[in-house]
């Protein structure tokens, strides 16, 4: 017989001894080939034998690493006639799909008989498998058009192709086809269906899905819960899975690893405990991915003791463990904490990987330092670790943040495959470092290169924007942002509601800020700060008071704001009020927050509770010496700030830029010229301080005070840079003083190009004009301002009269009791007169006025 010729006992010793010489590369199925080895007399009565032989081995070939185990043994089959078979097609097929050799599956696939579904399946697999989505489709749609119909194993591998792509249109066509054919309800078709419609936001589409299926097993509840994760709604996959538990479903380790997840990121500690102790009933806790779960659960939820101490009676941690218990370090601020956990993951024989180094880095600049940060990326190096998009990141991060510009670009130039990562850090750390023209650069390569912003990359590049004042390509980000639906998140939020104020339009940051539903700590600060900034402390009290009554955190910055805020009104009774609320919270001894109380007290004019809160703190640092020296500078008490300042210098406090311009606005307040200059070059000469642009406009007001207008434009043309507006603008207000208008013309005209738009500048140019009765000059300053559109902001005075802040303009009516008010000032008026007072009007009656006019233009000024 034919069979018995090719079976004979030749050819069953030609197959074993190759199997053999791989038995270090596959040990699965050399253990299949031992067996056989040692049953040397297994019968050979038929093909049937010698089929079910070769079908088990290509079964065990089911890896990379048994590619060539399996190739020798497709040969062996055809040598031995066997390539005619269709099972055995198959099962080479599927071997040559398994082992990921998709170009020899073609072949395959190419030589059979096409008539069933099984073979387009497999290819169909393998294309998923690649991630080739588009050709698993095309091949369902070339077995479509043979004629063949899909079976409940194909249809799980093309939705996956569907939501690789993503195609959902298509994917819905293909659901169609499923509810046609009654396979809707089979499980592994309808986990498909559910995992494709959550990953492409059509969550309810997934859910009917879900509801459909009579049989649910764990793999099901776990998507559909995966589902509501993934498109953020945290809630209903918590009430999934309590439903699931009511089912009596066992639950696994996918289970609590997606729920734990939601309890990590929504800081829910509560009901993570319980998961956690849920977990130890079902054995499930020192299972690798769930104990991992835990241990990052309890680090984000700022539970660290919790996490250290379930990670240290894990019998063994592994890689993931060691990366999760440094990133809950870092996240936490325990950087000193995350570098020991470093060094004894080291010491363990663990091997870092990508992920630890990216955990790791953040904490390294402001623990170890700039210097061993290049050693630890030498690490990198040297110990071939991969370097992915996003160590790479946090590398630039490193270089950024140690203000080591260059290095940080030598690693972006260094990336070959650019991702929205790299180009997101790129842009962060060039803000950081006060390059935004650079920052704005990157930007258009990004969008050059294709490569789509996300939240992260918005959040970035907006307070470039900021920065540079680009208010019209701020408002295009921000149409950006509307049309990708990420302006409902509060850090994308923040970013523009900063951009708007500190470009002038709060009331647009303002609009901003009312469309966030869930606003963060950050977001409220964000505003009430730009209120604060930008001449609206009243509204920023008002936010400050809302915040509380929203349940929000106050933080320090929010407290440096309220008090700012109270400062500039000045309204000494919300100061107190939230003084008051500093005692009785957690912030009583932040530095930052008793620092702006000692600011608060001194521009409402109680240095005496000033002085009190600054000698009961605990700590001092820098900013609470400026703040007390300011406060006795601003009150012409230059004496008592000198004598803090040397105080300041016993106590070793680090003297910085801020000092001495607190002690130079002194001199300018008290009119002691000598001793201004004296600091001013103690400054730059003995401290090494270079002298900014404040420092020089000090120095002017300093000059224009005293009158020495001369000197003051000498020092003027004595800077290292052009002069600003503020130091023109001091000495324009100097000339106005003591007269000079020659002066004041000239100042005047740097004014109108520096800052064209501020109608002060003009109102003060033109009484100068005024009272040296060159009227034709009023006249052209007017003109120009009506020209450029320049309207003139009527100056508010503001006092706290019954713990209620009352605000006038001048020959204010609207006030309820203005008649009453008006009688008082009269009478107030009558009696200066009669102790010999004499009014003198600074700017005197044009010829061509009348008495009424003349009031006018003096209320003007």
């Amino acid at each position: 017989m034919r069979a018995r010729n090719v079976f004979s006992s030749h050819h069953r010793i030609s197959i074993f001894p190759v199997l053999r010489t791989n038995r270090v590369a596959v040990r699965n199925v050399a253990d299949i080939t031992l067996n056989y080895e040692n049953s040397v007399d297994f019968p050979l009565h038929g093909e049937e034998t010698i089929v079910s032989r070769f079908s088990l081995i290509l079964r065990d070939c089911s890896h990379a690493s048994a590619l060539q185990i399996g190739r020798q043994v497709h040969a062996q089959i055809i040598m031995n006639g066997f390539s005619k078979m269709g099972y055995l097609k198959t099962k080479v097929l599927s071997m040559y799909i398994l082992c990921g050799n998709i170009i020899d599956a073609k072949d395959v696939f190419f030589q059979m008989e096409r008539r069933y579904s099984l073979p387009w399946t497999w290819m169909i697999r393998g294309f998923t498998i690649l991630s080739w989505f588009r050709y698993a489709l095309l091949f369902y749609f070339k077995m479509l058009g043979v004629g063949l119909s899909p079976d409940k194993f194909t249809f799980p591998y093309v939705i996956k192709a569907c939501c690789g792509l993503p195609a959902l249109q298509v994917g819905r066509l293909i659901h169609e086809k499923i509810r046609g054919m009654g396979l809707e309800e089979d499980v592994f078709v309808g986990s498909a269906l559910i995992k494709m419609y959550a990953d492409n936001d059509s969550i309810e589409e997934a859910r009917n899905v879900f509801d459909k299926m009579i049989e649910r097993d764990i793999v099901l509840w776990n998507v559909m819960i995966s589902g509501y994760v993934t498109n953020g709604d945290s809630g209903k996959a918590l009430g999934l899975f309590e439903k699931m538990r009511e089912t009596g479903t066992e639950l696994n380790s996918g289970s609590f690893v997606t729920v734990l997840s939601v309890c990590a990121s929504e800081a829910n500690v509560e009901y993570g405990s319980q998961l956690h102790g849920l977990a130890i009933r079902c054995g499930l806790e020192l299972d690798a991915s769930v104990a991992n779960t835990i241990v990052a659960m309890y680090s984000k939820c700022q539970r660290l003791g919790d996490a250290h101490k379930f990670f240290g009676a894990m019998p063994q941690n592994d890689l993931v463990t060691w990366n999760c218990m440094i990133s809950g370090c870092v996240q936490n601020g325990f950087n000193e904490e995350a570098l020991d956990l470093f060094n004894n993951m080291l010491s363990a024989g663990v091997k870092p990987d990508s992920i630890t180094f990216a955990s790791f880095l953040p904490s390294v600049c402001e623990t170890i330092g700039w210097k061993q940060g290049k050693e630890v990326h030498g690490y990198i190096i040297r110990n071939g670790v991969n370097l992915d998009v996003f160590l790479k990141s946090a590398l630039i991060d490193l270089y950024f943040k140690c203000r080591d510009v260059d290095k940080a670009q030598k690693v972006f130039d260094t990336t070959l495959l650019m991702d929205v990562v790299i180009y997101s850090a790129m842009i962060s750390g060039y803000v950081l470092n006060g390059m935004s023209p650079d920052a704005l650069d990157m930007f258009r390569s990004m969008i050059s290169a294709n490569v789509k912003p996300n939240s992260v990359t918005l959040a970035g590049v907006l307070p470039a924007c900021a920065s540079l004042v680009a208010l019209r390509l701020g408002k295009e980000l921000h149409c950006y942002t509307i049309k990708n639906g990420f302006e409902g998140k509060c850090y994308v939020g923040s970013a523009l509601i900063d951009m708007y104020a500190k470009c002038g339009r709060v009331e647009t940051g303002y609009c901003v800020f009312k469309k966030i539903h869930e606003k963060d700590s950050v977001l409220w600060n964000t505003m009430i700060t730009s209120f604060s900034q930008n001449g609206q402390p009243e509204e920023a009290i008002h936010l400050f008071r809302l915040m509380g009554s929203a349940g929000a955190v106050h933080d320090c910055v929010t407290i440096s704001a309220g008090l700012s805020s109270c400062a500039n009104l000045p309204a000494l009774l919300y100061g107190k009020e939230i003084h008051g609320f500093i005692m009785k919270c957690s912030l009583r001894s932040d530095l930052f927050a008793e620092s702006a109380l000692i600011d608060m007290y001194g521009k409402c004019g109680d240095l005496g509770l000033a002085r009190r809160v600054f000698e009961s703190m605990e700590t001092k640092n820098e900013v609470s010496w400026n703040s007390m020296i300011a406060a006795y500078g601003a009150h012409g008490m230059a004496k008592e700030a000198f004598k803090l300042f040397h105080k300041m210098e016993e106590a070793g406090i680090k003297l910085d830029h801020v000092t001495f311009l607190v002690l130079i606005s002194a001199c300018g307040h008290s009119g002691i010229i000598d001793d201004g200059l004296r600091y001013f070059h103690l400054m730059t000469d003995v401290y090494g301080i270079e002298a900014r642009m404040e420092h020089y406009a000090c120095m002017v007001d300093l000059f224009g005070r005293a009158g020495r207008l001369d000197d003051a434009f000498c020092f003027i043309r004595s800077m290292p840079f052009e002069a600003d507006a503020g130091i023109w603008g001091a000495l324009l207000g100097a000339c106005r003083v003591h007269h000079n208008v020659e002066l004041a013309e000239l100042a005047s005209r740097q004014l109108f190009k520096l800052d064209p738009q501020n109608s002060g500048y003009y109102m003060l140019m033109s009484n100068i004009s005024a009272v040296a009765g060159r009227w034709n000059n009023v006249l052209k300053v007017r003109s120009l301002m009506q020209k450029r559109g320049v309207q003139k902001i009527p100056g508010i005075s503001c006092i706290e009269i019954n713990r209620t802040n009352q605000m006038f303009v001048a020959a204010d009516r609207q006030h309820p009791e203005s008649a009453q008010i008006y009688l008082l000032l009269k009478c107030l008026y009558l009696e200066l007169q009669e102790e010999g007072y004499v009014p003198q009007l600074d700017i005197p009656l044009h010829p061509m006025c009348t008495d009424s006019q003349n009031h006018v233009a003096a209320d003007d000024g």
